[in-house]
């Protein structure tokens, strides 16, 4: 995934639902598992002198997926870095890399070893990986698993073998970035519309480069919601094909700069004005919404040490899960109502600067509209991960309610299906 990508995850909810439930590391999402038979390898003997700290790799492999009968994107074999590190007197820390998708880490936690034993989490996928360490602590057999469906008969296989700087898979830099487009500059761009073959029910949206952005299988109804950062709510008398035809776009931005997430908004309410010919005015009205506020004494989150010219990132992985890195109050209420919640979202909260935080709830029926993954039942009962509420009370010290507020809204005078639509 790359940085332009997971910058823009907040921006709009069914742009963003093809990524929703696409396990980063390609793990297998099955139903109905049953008890997993107990791992079989040999465990490490206890020995205070074998470390797990350094650099593991090894594959996920889609053959043995197919074997497994477990479904497996992106449909290849996918190369996995993990580096754990740990303080004298601190807990193991570890990131993997999915070395052939991306540049990216991706957030591993509560990464323990008890001298044979392996285990670890990524939050993001809501997965597990547990394995057992041999006794020479060379390697780890184990596998990997989605929690939401438990540990059953079929879960992943993934071996690791300890690397040194010879034998370490490179982990490919990140792409160059481009240059700030000047702020006070004009807005030139081209644009490509042709109406979607695919039969998906939802679609994507992403930057390919800083200066290129492409909408994959979308409505005009997420544009809207993506330009004017509204919730569909807060646009009034569309037609029903603003919300059902789906469409490819590419926007080409000219010269040799990115744009900011203002510049790319002012491009396609232009693309809206002149090809769809998209003309409304504003209203105050009243709203179901909700309000997100600080819960009780103080709210627990951690300030972003990451650079303030860098953009927000808040990544949705499995549903139910959220990391976020480098985001204002603003972008966060913004994500959720974009792509998890009914109505629009409030921010009443009063805090000021950018924040890192993970959030991990069970979504309900009402929540992700529009797709069909949801918690799956296996997950009720003491382990399952908390309701929305109770996860930001809990989780970031802070409070949702449901109120009714005064909201402006885009009352749609006039629209019309695209002009030179290619097919």
């Amino acid at each position: 995934m790359s940085r332009g990508l997971r910058s823009e995850l907040y921006l709009l909810r069914k742009l963003l639902l093809s990524l929703i439930g696409i396990a980063v590391l390609a793990l297998p999402v099955v139903v109905g598992f049953a008890h997993i038979a107990q791992i079989n390898a040999q465990a490490a003997v206890e020995n205070p002198a074998v470390s797990i700290v350094g650099t593991w790799q090894g594959t996920l492999y889609v053959e043995e997926a197919k074997l497994r009968g477990l479904r497996f994107d992106p449909g290849r074999d996918i190369r996995l870095v993990i580096k754990i590190s740990k303080a004298d007197d601190g807990p193991y820390k570890a990131l993997c890399y999915s070395i052939d998708q991306s540049a990216d880490p991706i957030p591993v936690a509560n990464v323990s070893f008890d001298g044979a034993t392996v285990k670890m989490s990524i939050p993001y996928q809501r997965s597990t990986y547990e394995g057992k360490l041999a006794a020479d602590g060379r390697t780890i057999t184990g596998f990997i698993w989605r929690n939401d469906v438990g540990r059953g008969p079929n879960p992943m296989p993934l071996d690791l073998t300890s690397a040194i700087a010879e034998t370490e898979w490179t982990i490919p830099p990140p792409p160059p970035r481009l240059p700030p487009m000047d702020p006070n500059g004009t807005l030139s761009f081209q644009v490509t519309i042709e109406s979607s073959k695919s039969d998906q029910p939802h679609g994507a949206f992403h930057l390919v480069q800083g200066n290129k952005a492409r909408g994959i299988n979308i409505t005009l109804s997420d544009l809207i919601s993506f330009a004017y950062y509204i919730h569909p709510n807060q646009a009034i008398g569309i037609p029903a094909w603003v919300g059902t035809d789906r469409f490819d776009i590419e926007v080409n931005s000219e010269g040799e700069s990115a744009p900011s997430t203002k510049q790319w908004k002012g491009m396609l309410q232009k693309l809206m004005a002149d090809r769809f010919k998209l003309a409304f005015h504003r209203e105050m009205i009243e709203l179901p919404v909700y309000a997100l506020s600080v819960y009780r004494t103080s709210p627990k989150l951690t300030k972003s040490e990451a650079d303030p010219n860098d953009p927000p990132s808040l990544a949705f992985g499995a549903p139910g899960t959220l990391h976020v890195t480098s985001a204002s109050m603003a972008d966060f209420t913004q994500a959720m109502q974009a792509v998890v919640l009914d109505k629009p979202v409030v921010d009443q909260t009063g805090l000021e600067g950018r924040f890192d935080f993970d959030l991990n709830w069970a979504p309900d029926d009402s929540q992700f509209p529009g797709i069909e993954a949801k918690i799956p039942s296996s997950l009720d009962g003491a382990n399952a991960p908390p309701p929305l509420d109770k996860a930001i009370e809990e989780q970031l010290g802070l409070k949702l309610d449901a109120v009714t507020a005064s909201m402006e809204v885009l009352v749609i005078d006039h629209v019309e299906k695209p002009s030179e639509l290619k097919n």
